[in-house]
C-alpha cells in the first residue's frame, strides 16, 4: 500500500527545496531545487554531476551499504565509463540500470529528483560547500538527548 507523500520545506540562501517522505523514516530531498542555486536548468546541472567519477563511486557505495538489490555489474560498468568526454548519464538510467533505491526521478507537475539526505547532502558539496551548510542540519531534525538520572 502507497502512502500520500508528505511534503516539507527547508529554506536555505532564499530558496525552498522541497523534501517528501512516503514512510515518515526516510526523507528525500529534492536534487532539482538545489540544483536550481546554480542554474535555471536544473536538470543539466545533475547530469552534470552524474557524469564524474567520483559521483559513480560514491553512488555506488551508497547503494551497495543500503540496498541488497543494487545491481553491482552495471554499476561497474558506468564506473568504467565515468569520466570520459562521451560519457552521459542521468537519475532515470541509473535507476533503471542499477536498480538503484537512493535517487528517486518523478515526473509530472510537482516531479523532479529527490535523494535521500546522505546522496543530496554530496550533491549540495558539489554545488556549493557554503550552500551545503545552509540546508544542513535540517532545521526540523529534532536531537534528543538522554543525560544520566
Amino acid at each position: 500500500m502507497s502512502m500520500k507523500p508528505v511534503k516539507e520545506t527547508i529554506h536555505a540562501k532564499g530558496m525552498d527545496i522541497a523534501i517528501y517522505t512516503e514512510d515518515f523514516q526516510n526523507e528525500f530531498i529534492s536534487l532539482t531545487d538545489i540544483a536550481r542555486y546554480k542554474s535555471d536548468e536544473p536538470f543539466i546541472v545533475i547530469n552534470n554531476w552524474m557524469r564524474g567519477k567520483d559521483t559513480i563511486e560514491f553512488l555506488g557505495l551508497w547503494e551497495q551499504l543500503h540496498n541488497p538489490d543494487f545491481k553491482p555489474i552495471e554499476f561497474d560498468r558506468f564506473k568504467k565509463e565515468a569520466g570520459y568526454n562521451a560519457f552521459t548519464l542521468s537519475p532515470q538510467k541509473w535507476i533503471e540500470n542499477t536498480n538503484a533505491i537512493g535517487i528517486v526521478s518523478k515526473s509530472g507537475r510537482y516531479g523532479g529528483t529527490f535523494a535521500y539526505s546522505d546522496i543530496a547532502f554530496e550533491f549540495a558539496s558539489w554545488i556549493s560547500a557554503e550552500f551545503k551548510l545552509y540546508i544542513n542540519p535540517h532545521p526540523s531534525w529534532t536531537w534528543i538527548i538522554f543525560l544520566p538520572q
